[in-house]
């Protein structure tokens, strides 16, 4: 198991590294992976990166793959929200981040509801 968990965190720091890369340095990425400078792609291909690396390592963690997954989804889709509204004036509608905040939060409602559902229940003792 130790492989394993070595393998996972290795290949999730080498997602969140170029992740960042991409996200912090977009033209230099570009150059280093003979691509476009698509500034605005770049920085979504970094998140999407960074998403990965962070629910491959919340993985060895949480056991709950629901929860993984939707905790994953918030974080990525968020800072996804944050590119298009950072990136606004390279094109896009002014709704994209608020539509993308809005589904981020539906996501949070079910990440809650999970966890509930997923804690054992207390039972009252009646003295």
């Amino acid at each position: 198991m130790r492989i394993v968990r070595a393998v996972v965190v290795l290949t999730a720091l080498s997602m969140l590294v170029t992740g960042w890369w991409a996200r912090l340095d977009p033209a230099g990425f570009a150059a280093w992976a003979n691509w476009p400078n698509h500034v605005h792609f770049l920085h979504d291909a970094g998140v999407f990166q960074i998403g990965i690396g962070l629910m491959m390592l919340l993985a060895l963690w949480w056991r709950d793959v629901v929860a993984v997954v939707l905790a994953g989804f918030i974080v990525t889709n968020t800072f996804h929200a944050l590119n298009h509204a950072l990136d606004l004036e390279m094109g896009g509608k002014a709704a994209d981040p608020w539509v993308l905040l809005a589904v981020s939060a539906l996501a949070v409602v079910g990440l809650v509801m999970r966890l509930r559902s997923a804690r054992p229940r207390r039972t009252k003792v009646v003295a």
